[in-house]
């Protein structure tokens, strides 16, 4: 596929536009609130769309489409239980979020808990962050480059890395917002170009339906390895959706940066029904890259660069190309501005230096994004040795997101839970979690998520009855925002839900 000169001007001048728009939305951030949560001022389109674009990265082009050519339909699971968890997020944890006014999702639980509990999950986010969901951002990025353009993988990554670095350490959060708005409609289109093209190339879309029925099901055996209906509807899915749309800092903060409740609902609201046809513009030209070109494919991530690389005509290269590279840096560059976030309000600030100013916060975040940009550069090849990206993601993340959802759960809707179950819940999951890998390596990943959910469960209710808290935990109003929800919010969350359920009757 020749990459021509109209093709390198397209790619170059969306990279312009990207960035001129986010630098220019985000002049003039001199405090943390413009700088970490732009100003609380976010309307609900636009974090919608923040939202989407943060998500939907080279770990769904790549990762999502190579398992999707590797187990089929079933995998969008992920997905249509997050429009699901989505629903959830909008109307029980955001509502109390932004009433304790906080900036970061372990700053909750110092609210709640102590601020050792906060320090604990901060560092914990952190490090997973950077060596996990950075990392393969990267990883997956330069490989599809790599398949694509012969770039080498290295230099592609630190290309990636710099770029999506440089515009977050000047714009903060603002910026990121921006650019995602652009580059989650160029993934978007892009993702239903190349769907087009697909079903074109195997004879429209009845031919497909009829010719891929083995891997067009959603429900896959109890016992299957990978996703088994058991823990998709009733089991350990349900712990890395509502770890990552609720307490996941880099979503998150679009939601915590909203101007009122009712606007950062409607975001989320539009998220979730934009989730809902993600499957068919990712995980169906994964299936059908394998169907055209299976010889081409080594390993399933291969599927989707493969795909493109042999169906893009001349002139749509450089659109693809920056839609491809849209999507990595949207979601680089909010883990970015999330993990400087973190550090700078739960590490610096809290335990460093409780007393620097405004500038001085968003200096630090600055200086931790360009740390941040490195590390994960000089990491993200160690990736290639974990098989599947998107699995790899998803395991290891397994490690603290069953605590972490236990403990905020608990302290949710458990007001005499004590501060030091909370903190010892969170350290606990990590080898409850790696026991249960090394004993049981050929059981599914999500049970293993959802029995380390069940025993940090106890171990905070055991806490909870032998030594309660004195006085029952309430949450007190800090927050100066507009704390009315959403008009028609049940309706809405009620339709996309209702939608989750016909999908899966169909594709039954």
């Amino acid at each position: 596929m020749a990459f021509g000169t109209l093709d390198l001007l397209t790619f170059l001048g969306f990279i312009a536009l990207v960035i001129g728009v986010s630098l220019f939305a985000s002049r003039r951030e001199e405090t943390s609130s413009d700088y970490f949560l732009a100003g609380r001022t976010l309307p609900w389109w636009l974090i919608g769309f923040s939202l989407i674009a943060s998500n939907i990265s080279t770990e769904h082009f790549i990762g999502m489409a190579g398992r999707g050519a590797d187990i089929g339909l079933a995998i969008a699971s992920y997905e249509w239980m997050a429009a699901v968890t989505l629903v959830i997020v909008g109307t029980v944890f955001l509502p109390r979020f932004l009433r304790a006014g906080i900036y970061t999702i372990p700053q909750y639980l110092e609210v709640r808990y102590s601020s050792t509990t906060r320090t604990i999950m901060a560092v914990f986010m952190l490090v997973a962050y950077v060596f996990v969901a950075m990392a393969t951002v990267l990883y997956a990025g330069a490989l599809a480059i790599e398949q694509i353009f012969a770039i080498d993988r290295t230099l592609a990554i630190w290309l990636i890395g710099l770029l999506a670095g440089a515009y977050t350490i000047y714009g903060g959060l603002k910026a990121v917002v921006w650019s995602d708005l652009l580059q989650g409609v160029a993934l978007l289109l892009g993702g239903i170009l190349i769907t087009v093209l697909g079903l074109r190339q195997v004879g429209g879309l009845g031919t497909f339906l009829a010719s891929q029925q083995d891997k067009l099901h959603t429900v896959l055996p109890w016992n299957h390895p990978e996703m088994p209906w058991l823990a998709v509807f009733v089991g350990g899915l349900w712990i890395p959706n509502l770890f990552y749309w609720g307490l996941n800092q880099f979503i998150t903060q679009r939601t915590l940066a909203a101007k009122s409740l009712a606007e950062g609902q409607r975001g989320i609201y539009l998220a979730a029904a934009i989730k809902l046809v993600i499957p068919f513009i990712i995980i169906f030209p994964g299936i059908m890259a394998v169907e055209l070109y299976g010889e081409q494919i080594a390993v399933p991530d291969q599927a989707y660069p493969v795909l493109m690389r042999e169906l893009l005509p001349a002139g749509l290269t450089g659109i693809m190309f920056a839609a491809l590279f849209g999507a990595v840096m949207s979601s680089l560059d909010s883990m970015l501005n999330s993990a400087a976030t973190i550090f700078t309000i739960d590490v610096y600030q809290r335990h460093v230096n409780a007393a620097a100013d405004q500038r001085r916060l968003v200096r630090v975040g600055r200086i931790a994004t360009a740390v941040l940009v490195v590390v994960g550069c000089l990491w993200a090849p160690i990736v290639a040795r974990a098989g599947s990206i998107f699995e790899y993601i998803q395991m290891f993340w397994g490690f603290i997101s069953p605590a972490i959802v236990a403990v905020f759960l608990f302290g949710l809707y458990s007001p005499r839970t004590p501060a030091h179950a909370a903190s010892g819940a969170l350290v606990l999951g990590i080898p409850v979690y790696g026991l249960l890998l090394w004993l049981l390596p050929n059981v599914a990943f999500l049970h293993h998520m959802m029995i380390t959910f069940l025993v940090v469960c106890a171990s905070l209710a055991l806490n909870t009855k032998l030594a309660p808290r004195p006085t029952p935990f309430v949450l007190e109003l800090a927050s100066g925002l507009n704390l009315e929800p959403a008009r028609h919010g049940r309706w809405f969350g009620g339709a996309v839900v209702a939608t989750v359920v016909a999908l899966y009757i169909v594709f039954f």
